[in-house]
């Protein structure tokens, strides 16, 4: 099978759990994921089957949106609400102090990764090392967070709800930790949902009970089917075209196509990704122009089976 199935992925979870949960339902060996979700995070988490497995490295859309419970006042050694509790102090920040500090964490911004996070030192995970009781210098890391809106906060028991859209490797905990430095209380992630990524979101998403429930009915790998998204939905900005089917062999074959001899030929732009289908409506693969030479190159193929 060649596509991809967007999962809700429960509490308790790695996301390898959810891999290897698909694999035995599916039957298939080759699945990917579009980026690691902590164990107690949920949301959109699109897995790769077979050749869609190959999009992993250009895939067009790598931001992801996120709502994020937060809690002033307490700071842990996960930096959410899961860990060891460090520190307790009194919130005298009102929802105005909040507020101003936001903007801070806007835009192009620099992060250290969390001790307890997947990043490698030394060819170790940091969290192997956290778990020993080991914390050890990181290098800080440039991300961008386009959209950090405070949608909830109880000035009560200084609880509050955070929407992120941000770039690929941005930590969430990391961002509402920062918060909390700033405001001089601290702050830990007390949920979080994954709530797009990869051009999904939840309302494209399954739940495994569900999934489970559906390759019950009968063959699993035959009614998992069923669920799959094309390769190509992962490609949607790009432009399609359509060529023939002596053009779809050729390209098929990896050969180049004639860029005069397609329907871009006047408005193509140099570099310009494209969808390459054909007359079938089959998803050959993406091509590249190349505006010197007049052609269509091959940027990488997703041949069907």
């Amino acid at each position: 099978m060649d596509g991809i199935i967007v999962v809700n992925k429960p509490q308790n979870f790695t996301s390898f759990d959810v891999v290897a949960v698909m694999r035995r339902l599916c039957a298939q060996r080759k699945i990917g994921h579009t980026g690691t979700l902590d164990p107690m995070a949920t949301g959109v988490l699109p897995l790769l089957l077979g050749n869609a497995a190959k999009a992993q490295d250009i895939l067009p859309d790598s931001d992801k949106e996120y709502a994020a419970e937060f809690k002033l006042g307490l700071t842990t050694d996960t930096l959410d609400i899961w860990g060891q509790v460090v520190s307790e102090k009194a919130v005298s920040s009102s929802l105005s102090d909040l507020k101003d500090v936001l903007p801070e964490f806007q835009g192009e911004i620099t992060q250290i990764p969390p001790m307890f996070s997947a990043v490698k030192k030394g060819g170790v995970r940091l969290y192997d090392l956290a778990r020993q009781g080991i914390e050890v210098e990181r290098e800080p890391r440039r991300v961008t967070v386009s959209k950090l809106e405070l949608v909830d906060y109880s000035e009560k028991d200084h609880c509050g709800k955070l929407i992120i859209s941000c770039s690929k490797g941005t930590y969430i905990r990391t961002v509402i930790d920062d918060i909390g430095k700033k405001l001089g209380c601290g702050a830990v992630m007390t949920s979080l949902v994954r709530t797009r990524a990869c051009g999904f979101t939840l309302n494209d998403a399954l739940t495994l009970d569900r999934i489970k429930e559906i390759s019950q009915n009968g063959e699993a790998p035959e009614n998992t089917k069923s669920l799959l998204r094309s390769c190509e939905s992962l490609f949607g900005v790009y432009r399609r075209i359509e060529v023939s089917d002596k053009q779809s062999v050729r390209f098929s074959n990896g050969s180049p196509l004639d860029l005069d001899r397609t329907s871009v030929k006047k408005s193509g732009v140099d570099n310009e990704l494209l969808r390459v289908c054909g007359k079938n409506g089959d998803f050959l693969g993406l091509g590249k122009i190349d505006l010197e030479t007049r052609s269509i190159k091959i940027y990488k193929l997703f041949p069907s089976v």
